[in-house]
């Protein structure tokens, strides 16, 4: 049998540091829930000491009934401790700075001072109930020989839990190995691993410690927390459970679900190229690829996408192959001969020459116009007015025309763009979809520059990309919308 290994999420208190995050506690509550059914062991619910509303949040986690363990983060100070006694958590994540730089520089104290507050605070949690993880922070710069001494005062106190953080990421994984190795021939009691991603090797350096001896690994959804973030929580377990085979109590088939959440709730985007749950993880162009996962999978897929809950898809550029074309076009409920799919696949190639990338509402427009085909539009804008300036808030007005019926909506929003935007989701409230993305190019210079809107809109399980091109902006961007719109409402009609 594999061995088991511990997930510690810290999403809500080393996540929520990423610069321009910070969570309400119903959102945290939220996350935490995810987490909670996503299977992760322990749940770092914040910092008791921060304020009195991140003390709400870890309260309303402790006290929902969650299968995880809930712990708050603490220094070596008896008052972060009290104060998330009052948030009734299960445990503590007490961090301990460790290395000479921070005990000299931050605390401006000794190592004797140190191991004596470890021995007296985690003497202390025990005492009042409390499972204890001590972190020693920028333990990948502390002495090996003191890491030791740190630790033996640990597990004469107590203390559940013993963890070296690489707070600055500065460690390799030979380095990482080369620490943990020592440690874990020694503790008596399990080790963890806080990596952080300064050099982009968090989930390397994860893993080369759990293959050192460690058993639990803090991560973060997304590879979330301050500076260039921590170890990747999605990276981190399929990496164990997909190369090593170990055991991990997490569902990944919910990892792209939560994924998207915390991505929604943090406005923190994710990286299209990201591994596990990027958009561009499970997606295909060139042609030898396609070929390739059409015939077999796992040619060009290390990983189901179905296993991390994602889907696969195929997109066109100039690096398309025939059957990404035909492959596509079947997606879409097109039905051609040999020689029409020839007609689409060399206007596709075409276009993708040209720079452009070619999307499932132009496909759909080559595809109608190759087999004759005229394309219904179930949307149709008649009248667009908006108005905005230093003393007025951005407001639009549109009138469109829906199967037939007029619709006319107005709203506000943080710009003519933005306002014009909100009264088309008003329009087409009855229209499910999610506004995923949107980007603009210029594609000409001068005062009069023609400029390019696309749009990416998610609805059901489906995505589409769209476009619309002009020099007035705020109807580019409605038309991308439309055209986008169109294409939903097409498939809703299949």
């Amino acid at each position: 049998m594999a061995q088991r290994i511990f997930v510690l999420d810290t999403t809500l208190r080393d996540g929520e540091q990423t610069p321009g995050v910070s969570l309400t506690p119903e959102k945290k509550l939220d996350i935490a829930r995810a987490l909670d059914e996503l299977g992760v062991d322990v749940i770092e619910a914040g910092s008791a000491i921060t304020s009195e509303g991140e003390r709400k949040g870890i309260k309303l986690i402790a006290n929902e009934g969650l299968d995880a363990e809930v712990l708050s983060f603490a220094r070596l100070l008896k008052q972060d401790i009290d104060l998330a006694l009052d948030c009734d958590v299960d445990g503590i994540f007490l961090v301990a700075p460790t290395s000479d730089l921070h005990i000299k520089y931050k605390l401006s104290s000794t190592r004797e001072k140190v191991l004596k507050s470890v021995e007296e605070l985690v003497g202390y949690c025990r005492q009042h109930g409390l499972t204890v993880d001590l972190c020693c922070e920028d333990g990948s710069r502390t002495s090996p020989e003191f890491l030791e001494r740190v630790l033996k005062v640990a597990e004469k106190a107590k203390a559940d839990r013993f963890t070296l953080a690489d707070t600055v990421g500065a460690l390799t994984p030979g380095r990482m190995s080369d620490l943990m190795k020592p440690l874990a021939k020694k503790a008596k009691i399990p080790l963890g691993v806080h990596c952080h991603d300064d050099l982009g090797m968090a989930t390397a350096n994860t893993v080369a410690a759990v293959r050192s001896g460690a058993r639990t690994v803090d991560v973060t959804v997304n590879g979330l927390g301050e500076r260039a973030g921590n170890a990747s929580l999605e990276e981190v377990v399929m990496a164990l459970k997909t190369v090593y085979g170990y055991q991990l109590n997490v569902k990944t088939e919910r990892l792209f679900k939560l994924s998207d959440l915390v991505e929604r709730i943090t406005g923190i985007p994710v990286p299209p190229n990201k591994a596990i749950v990027g958009e561009n993880a499970f997606t295909h162009e060139a042609g030898i690829h396609v070929d390739g996962i059409l015939k077999k999978p796992g040619t060009y897929e290390l990983l189901k996408p179905e296993s991390v809950g994602a889907r696969r898809r195929f997109v066109l550029g100039k690096h398309v192959g025939m059957k990404s074309v035909k492959k596509m076009l079947e997606e879409l409920d097109f039905k051609v001969n040999e020689s029409q799919l020839t007609e689409v696949f060399n206007q596709v190639k075409y276009i993708g020459d040209k720079g452009k990338r070619v999307t499932n509402v132009d496909l759909e427009a080559i595809a109608n116009q190759v087999l004759g085909i005229e394309q219904e539009r179930h949307i149709k804008l008649e009248e667009l007015v908006t108005t905005a300036g230093n003393k007025f808030t951005p407001t639009a007005s549109v009138k469109m025309r829906i199967n037939g019926s007029e619709v006319v909506e107005s709203s506000t929003g943080t710009g003519p763009v933005d306002a014009a935007i909100n009264a088309i989701r008003k329009a087409t409230r009855d229209v499910p979809f999610e506004l995923l993305e949107y980007h603009v190019d210029a594609i000409s210079g001068g005062s009069d520059a023609v400029v390019k809107i696309m749009v990416k809109l998610k609805s059901k399980d489906k995505i589409i990309t769209s476009q619309g091109t002009g020099t007035d902006i705020v109807l580019a961007s409605v038309d991308a919308m439309v055209n986008g719109l169109n294409s939903i409402m097409a498939r809703m009609k299949k």
